[in-house]
């Protein structure tokens, strides 16, 4: 895997100081962050997550998703604890680039759902890669973890990446009416689990 490490600060936000560790691909030209709040790597599980860039949701607020909803919820969760790490991957829409969720907007617009609207585009339902986050599992000395997710698929990730999860913590935020339709594909169609195991 060519993920690579390449600088740490401090990062001060609403929810406390975290650091800020940036890893790039080469391979893909993309960077993406790990916000780490507390020793992480001292063996001991640790509070994460892994989101997916969002920009409609977590920078401009939308209501078509619960992104930007739960990025915070999970930010806060950590500061309640003062130990947490958050995997911030950019992988846009799923995997399949901004542009190109704009694009499945409009078909749901004209009543696809998520799913339907990305394969209508010649996409898969999710196009995300997850085995880039051994390079910054490793990196920050991460074996154990309790995973705020609903997705089943990430924790297959960590476990796939030799990190242990300990337990899955279901991360619950608030529906609109923008958002329904895509909270039940997410259950229905992508089996993502809104209650704790």
């Amino acid at each position: 895997m060519s993920v690579r490490y390449v600088e740490s600060s401090r990062l001060p936000t609403a929810w406390g100081v975290f650091d800020i560790h940036g890893f790039e691909d080469p391979d893909t030209n993309k960077e993406h962050v790990v916000l780490t709040m507390g020793d992480v790597g001292d063996g001991e599980p640790v509070l994460a997550r892994i989101h997916s860039e969002c920009l409609t949701g977590d920078a401009l607020f939308s209501l078509r998703c619960d992104c930007g909803n739960q990025l915070e919820a999970a930010l806060k969760a950590i500061s309640v604890v003062g130990r947490g790490a958050l995997f911030y991957l950019r992988q846009e829409g799923r995997g399949i680039g901004l542009l190109n969720k704009i694009k499945a907007y409009k078909l749901q617009d004209a009543g696809a759902d998520t799913v339907e609207a990305n394969e209508q585009l010649g996409f898969g339902a999710d196009m995300r890669d997850y085995t880039i986050l051994g390079p910054m599992l490793r990196h920050l000395h991460i074996a154990r973890v309790l995973l705020m997710t609903n997705n089943p698929r990430k924790v297959l990730a960590m476990e796939e990446n030799g990190v242990e999860v300990v337990e899955r913590l279901a991360l619950h935020t608030d529906s609109n009416p923008h958002n329904e339709k895509y909270l039940l594909t997410k259950g229905a169609k992508m089996g993502h689990l809104f209650a704790a195991d």
